[in-house]
């Protein structure tokens, strides 16, 4: 709890977040990561912090499976690696998730604060990850409960506009690919997580 705070004081625009996610936010998460017997599954995760929900990831994963951990803070890096560096079906990319080239995958999860970015920074980030889910495959995230008023009433008025031009370009990509949201009252601040599939993807879980 310190470091993520000290973090979201340091890189607010980046962490995003007061606290790691609680159990329930991290099984909510995790939903769609369902066994898929006779064959692997490659599952991404953008923005684990220090690992609250990797940790869901880790233990749903089978023997086969894969799971690349994408995060742009070091602090955070040198913790995951900590965890998880003998674990051969994890791949670790430091940086943010625009300058790295992703393969395809079964699941994404994703932690980013997309209440801190503009318009262009949240179209481009989720035009690479919904460009990267396989045939059936499904994209998780979350926002906090009240972050983006927060966000845009505590702000300049230069920012306060980035914030909601990028609050509408999120609504717009939520309008056109999500097929399920979900409240998780059990998290520090409550939180809303979203599940999305690719336009015009014919398979939608249930």
């Amino acid at each position: 709890m310190t470091l993520f705070l000290r973090e979201y004081a340091r890189t607010r625009r980046e962490v995003g977040a007061i606290a790691p996610s609680s159990p329930r936010l991290g099984r909510a998460l995790t939903r769609y990561l369902v066994p898929s017997p006779g064959r692997s599954r490659a599952v991404l995760e953008v923005g684990p912090g220090t690992g609250a929900v990797t940790r869901h990831i880790a233990d749903a994963l089978g023997r086969e499976d894969t799971l690349d951990l994408v995060e742009a803070n070091p602090r955070f890096v040198d913790i995951l690696h900590g965890v998880y560096g003998g674990d051969p079906r994890l791949q670790f990319l430091t940086g943010l998730v625009q300058e790295h080239e992703l393969g395809t995958y079964d699941t994404i999860v994703c932690g980013l604060p997309f209440a801190n970015f503009d318009a262009p920074t949240t179209t481009d980030i989720f035009d690479r990850l919904l460009g990267a889910l396989r045939p059936g495959g499904t994209l998780s995230f979350f926002g906090y409960v009240g972050g983006a008023t927060v966000r845009r009433t505590f702000t300049g008025k230069t920012a306060r506009v980035h914030a909601l031009d990028g609050q509408n370009a999120l609504r717009r990509i939520l309008d056109r690919h999500t097929f399920r949201t979900e409240l998780v009252l059990g998290n520090l601040p409550p939180a809303r997580v979203h599940h999305l599939v690719p336009a015009g993807d014919p398979v939608h879980p249930v």
